[in-house]
């Protein structure tokens, strides 16, 4: 598992963005010791770790202790749980031969799992911390500081780099992105910079980004979140120091940003779900899946027994070509944010639609078979591929997960990575979270709620076909 696998299965297992920063500033000691920092630390971690995505000591602090105060860093560093990522604020670089006792430094004596790095020197000081894809590098593009602008907003436009890149950050976040071979390089954008972060964020829009700067550095919480959010809701991690370890109860200091993260969040993904029902690509298709009966209301038993207000049947868009076209063209915007090799069918109901997606985006394609062939080549798994290569899953529906896990063993027995499922109707019945907890992203065209949502304004279906069916959801949650 990559280190940014890691930290995303943990900010999603918490729901939580916020990187608990170890600074042990001198006012805030007891005493001018390295003990007094060893205990200034840990007491942090034990009221924090069960909010904390990450952690992060500036090795400054410890450094200014000298030989002692490394020695309490690595105290510091081991002392986190083993499921907490720990981010080194060491902000190294070099030239090769000294980046790699750098990063030998950082990952094998410390025992950080990421650290911060200066680009300045250019990509062979940067390699010798990407070697390893466990560790992680947080390239510094677009820092909080007030100088910053000095160097990092000169103009570099022209025909070179193209037009959407003006200024030298964003020539750092393109190169951050190619050098991220491993899934291990992520940028740190200054919160307090949200025209930047914006910008980087539209530049590299899977990247994670460390973004410093909320509260004495006088970034805006709701601005930041609004300018580097990934699509998803992740992919920005906030670290926040002083307003934690200054406050009378640092872990319901944490508790309490994480509430106000978690609600401009909400809030953020309710905006881009509002954008995307008033275009006529979203009314038409939810409106046609009514139309052709592909979604019915009325009384089902279901597989598990259950009597279900609404069923679902997606196998129906194959009689409808103009329909299946509609279908593989909403797949397209959320496999065009996505890094991957080829996508992956599962039969039955996904073959048609995969096929039609792969048809407009040129992408190759896979399906694990439910039967392994008695003859012939017996192959498990139809199609090429090289092992080692990452997949998108391909589902029409989803409901709990259970049905994807069996194709997903399938394709990582075979050697190939797996991160995202991407489906037509998330039926929020908690494949989201199950997905979640192996490391896996679960990506919707639309969910239930989205579609009862955009029936109920436009009076397609009954109030009380709609409150059966939210009322039938609620329960089987």
């Amino acid at each position: 598992m990559s280190f940014f696998e890691r930290l995303e299965l943990r900010a999603r297992k918490i729901d939580s963005l916020i990187c608990v920063g170890l600074d042990p500033h001198p006012e805030d000691l007891a005493s001018l010791t390295p003990e007094a920092v060893r205990v200034f630390c840990l007491r942090l971690i034990e009221a924090t770790a069960d909010l904390a995505v990450a952690f992060k000591p500036n090795s400054a602090f410890f450094e200014a202790y000298g030989p002692e105060g490394i020695s309490v860093l690595k105290q510091v560093i081991k002392a986190v749980p083993e499921d907490i990522p720990v981010i080194l604020d060491a902000k190294r670089a070099d030239i090769a031969s000294t980046a790699e006792a750098y990063a030998h430094s950082a990952f094998d004596v410390l025992g950080a799992h990421a650290v911060t790095v200066n680009p300045y020197l250019g990509y062979d000081a940067i390699e010798p911390f990407l070697g390893n894809p466990d560790k992680a590098v947080f390239l510094l593009c677009k820092t909080s500081n007030p100088g910053a602008a000095d160097l990092q907003d000169l103009s570099i436009a022209g025909k070179e780099y193209g037009s959407t890149v003006h200024y030298l950050y964003e020539r750092v976040a393109i190169l951050g992105q190619k050098w991220n071979t491993r899934d291990n390089l992520g940028l740190v954008v200054g919160a307090n910079q949200p025209e930047s972060l914006a910008r980087v964020r539209a530049l590299v829009p899977d990247l994670w980004i460390l973004a410093p700067g909320i509260g004495r550095q006088g970034g805006d919480l709701s601005i930041a979140l609004h300018a580097g959010l990934r699509t998803d809701g992740f992919g920005l991690l906030i670290p926040v120091s002083r307003a934690i370890s200054r406050a009378d109860n640092p872990r319901k200091a944490v508790s309490q940003l994480n509430d106000e993260i978690n609600r401009y969040r909400s809030i953020e993904k309710e905006k881009k779900i509002v954008s995307s029902q008033t275009t006529h690509s979203f009314t038409t298709l939810a409106d046609e899946l009514l139309k052709t009966g592909c979604v019915k209301f009325g009384q089902y038993i279901l597989k598990s027994g259950l009597v279900s207000p609404i069923y679902i049947d997606l196998r129906r868009i194959i009689s409808n070509p103009h329909l299946l076209f509609q279908v593989a063209e909403a797949y397209l915007p959320l496999l065009n944010q996505l890094s991957f090799d080829r996508l992956v069918a599962l039969p039955y109901a996904a073959l048609p639609i995969a096929t039609a997606i792969c048809l407009q985006g040129g992408w190759p394609m896979l399906y694990p078979r439910k039967e392994v062939k008695s003859y012939g080549t017996r192959a498990e798994i139809e199609g090429e591929f090289h092992p080692g290569e990452r997949v998108v899953v391909i589902d029409d529906l989803t409901s709990t997960g259970g049905s994807k896990f069996e194709a997903i063993e399938k394709l990582i027995t075979a050697g190939l990575q797996v991160s995202d499922v991407v489906v037509l109707i998330d039926r929020q019945s908690g494949a989201s979270e199950a997905l979640s907890d192996v490391g896996i992203r679960l990506h919707s065209v639309f969910t239930l709620s989205q579609l009862l949502d955009h029936w109920e304004q436009t009076q397609k279906v009954t109030p009380e076909q709609i409150t059966s069916v939210r009322n039938f959801l609620k329960n089987e949650s």
